[in-house]
């Protein structure tokens, strides 16, 4: 069997928050990576974030246009897997089709195309970074007694995403349809390599990405730091009532290469149930000196909120992912917060 070290992993989307810590597993296991960026002036950023004794692992690949034809054309050339991490995150948009569904459909096609036309015969796995966003119904809300797994599907359309006014519920039907778009390509085209998807949602964790600013936040690290910036005076309602962590969603995606079992299935990465009201009850309490800028709320009413439930079990049996606890993602979490804080004055 090939080792890591003979091997190359494609990581689509590479200066993300969750890329980065794909990256970094699959560094520090041995493998060569080489991320595509959109443009050469994201390359610094993530070899400074990079341990440097993994540089010369790290090559890239630049694709401005995930949607372009023939996009990933070179960056797939000669690789052993492909980690597609990429996709893009629009909450706002004045044409829901142009901007939110065909970049999201299009950019994760035109990835399998490419990856099937190369022919490479040491291309195994291809792994596709899609959410759970692609398994819940949000026309069912919080759904008490419901428990959501893998084989349970959102099943927004096309067509009635491309009229919907909300564009955080079209932003759901396209990671959906660009998982079956996914799906769908390797029934139908029958490639070489075999697919497998991760569904987590929220990511909850550590940046290890370079970060310049606190007001330029990724979407899931902005709401902790919310918590502890004195911004709010009570804790935000539940959106997302599931939650993973960054590092164990990285995880995954490593073991989901690795493991011949996993060849062919799709992952719901999820640790449990998420409320903001738990996260202020372990702030406050791992951190008094924040105790002032920290939402009070009703301590321990997170616990007893009725939502549905995820089953993780696949993700625990098939790839033998351990999870970490809700306190150590938000105590991680904070922590680094607060150093970007002292770091970035």
């Amino acid at each position: 069997m090939t080792s890591p070290a003979e091997q190359i992993i494609l990581l689509t989307g590479a200066s993300g928050f969750l890329a980065a810590h794909i990256l970094d597993k699959f560094l520090s296991k041995g493998y060569k990576v080489r991320g595509t960026v959109r443009s050469e002036s994201s390359i610094e950023a993530i070899r400074k974030a990079t341990n440097p004794q993994y540089h010369d692992k790290l090559s890239f690949a630049i694709v401005p246009d995930m949607q372009a034809p023939y996009a990933f054309d070179e960056a797939v050339q000669g690789v052993n897997g492909i980690v597609h991490s990429a996709s893009p995150f629009v909450l706002q948009a004045e044409d829901m089709a142009r901007d939110i569904l065909d970049p999201a459909i299009n950019g994760t096609l035109n990835m399998l195309k490419a990856a099937a036309a190369a022919k490479n015969p040491q291309l195994k796995r291809v792994i596709v970074t899609s959410s759970f966003a692609a398994i819940g119904d949000l026309d069912h809300g919080h759904r008490p007694g419901y428990t959501y797994s893998e084989r349970d599907w959102n099943p927004a359309t096309y067509e009635a995403a491309a009229k919907h006014p909300s564009g955080a519920w079209v932003y759901c039907a396209s990671k959906a349809l660009a998982e079956r778009a996914a799906w769908d390509f390797v029934e139908k085209e029958k490639p070489q390599f075999s697919l497998s998807t991760i569904c987590p949602p929220w990511i909850i964790g550590p940046n290890i990405n370079t970060i310049t600013s606190l007001n330029k936040l990724n979407e899931s690290t902005q709401i902790i730091y919310n918590l502890i910036n004195g911004s709010l005076t009570a804790p935000p309602p539940t959106d997302f009532a599931g939650y993973a962590d960054v590092r164990d969603v990285a995880e995954a995606h490593l073991l989901a290469y690795e493991k011949p079992a996993a060849a062919g299935e799709r992952f719901l990465i999820a640790a449990g149930n998420w409320s903001y009201q738990t996260a202020c009850d372990i702030i406050r309490a791992e951190f008094p000196e924040l105790r002032d800028r920290v939402p009070v709320g009703t301590p321990g009413a997170g616990e007893k909120e009725d939502v549905y439930r995820l089953d993780n079990s696949k993700a625990k049996t098939v790839l033998g992912l351990k999870f970490r606890s809700t306190k150590e993602t938000v105590t991680d979490s904070v922590k680094t917060l607060l150093r970007l804080e002292k770091e970035l004055k």
